[in-house]
């Protein structure tokens, strides 16, 4: 706790010294980020509090068998060096697994932002007979923005855990197994890039890219003009997860198109029927367009049922805008504005 409290003094003295709102932390060192999380949480206590950067640069923050630090905060924006080089990852006691057990980072604030870093879960996962659920960044916030961020995981990668919550991602990417995209909310997915990776050891199995639960939301998971890439198994778009899970993948680009299932959204739901599975405009490698002109999936959950045309016609498609979805919160600007604020800033460390 001394050392804590040191580091956070410590931190407290680059305040204002860009004339911004400002904590550096200690290069590769995760008690400092530890520090400068607890201390932005402090400064920031108040939904309207000025927005304050968390300076993070390039190096390995490693938080061993720690999960769930918590973001509490607002208006906080995390800002590392490069995607590649900065990266803070955790490896939590593989008995201990489970969606809400085991995140990286448990985001429980307001219009906090990520950008140009690397969220690891580390935990053991082809050998442990659980399943093995390592989240990265379990969102119960709101108004999220990841820019330029890598979620990297297996099972349950990403998760947005608030029935209300609006959330949005751009240049991104996030790998995993099974519904490795997974939660509540409206969430739009801007030219991201979804990694499969092998299902076992051996490579048996497949994967599932995302598990919507759709409950207070109209919109569900969108991605737009994102790309797939599979390393070895196959895969299924979505699966239903409860109550009314929407998806829609728009002018996804199909690295592997070989390796996407039949069905391309898995027909057996976690729990309930009532799914809204849409996609358009898919494309190879090549931008050769490979959406098939009809995809008919029978989703079947214990005694319910139903059969459901999961291509979408132009006119579906059409309704999928930023505006639509988010109203009068325009993440792309909020995006643009903190970005350049975070290359000025950058420049100084």
């Amino acid at each position: 706790m001394k050392r804590l409290l040191l580091i956070s003094i410590l931190i407290c003295g680059w305040l204002f010294s860009y004339g911004q709102r400002t904590i550096v932390v200690k290069a590769g060192d995760a008690e400092s980020l530890l520090g400068a999380i607890e201390e932005a949480n402090k400064l920031n206590a108040d939904k309207q509090a000025q927005q304050i950067f968390v300076l993070i640069p390039n190096g390995y923050y490693d938080l061993g068998e720690r999960v769930l630090t918590r973001i509490t905060g607002h208006h906080i924006a995390f800002i590392g060096q490069d995607k590649f080089l900065t990266v803070i990852r955790n490896q939590p006691d593989r008995q201990k697994e489970g969606i809400s057990k085991t995140a990286v980072l448990q985001n429980r604030g307001s219009d906090n932002y990520f950008q140009d870093l690397t969220l690891l879960n580390d935990m053991e996962y082809y050998e442990q007979s659980n399943d093995g659920r390592a989240v990265t960044l379990q969102d119960k916030g709101n108004r999220t923005i990841c820019n330029r961020v890598r979620l990297l995981s297996h099972q349950d990668t990403y998760y947005s855990d608030n029935e209300e919550g609006r959330y949005y991602f751009q240049d991104s990417e996030i790998h995993g197994t099974v519904d490795f995209i997974c939660g509540a909310g409206d969430v739009w997915f801007e030219q991201c890039c979804m990694v499969t990776v092998r299902r076992s050891d051996d490579g048996s199995g497949r994967d599932v890219i995302a598990a919507p639960r759709t409950s207070k939301t109209q919109w569900g998971f969108i991605m737009n003009r994102c790309t797939v890439k599979s390393y070895l198994s196959p895969f299924q778009f979505a699966r239903g997860w409860h109550t009314t899970p929407h998806c829609v993948w728009l002018y996804t680009t199909l690295l592997n198109p070989d390796r996407l299932m039949e069905s391309r959204f898995d027909p057996k739901p976690i729990r309930g029927v009532n799914i809204c599975f849409r996609e358009f405009g898919t494309m190879d490698a090549t931008g050769h367009e490979i959406t098939p002109k009809s995809n008919i999936v029978t989703y079947v959950s214990k005694d319910e049922q139903k059969t459901e045309e999961t291509i979408a016609t132009p006119e579906e498609a059409s309704r999928y805008t930023l505006q639509r979805v988010f109203g009068d919160w325009k993440p792309d600007k909020v995006l643009r504005q903190t970005e350049k604020k975070a290359k000025k800033l950058m420049k100084r460390l």
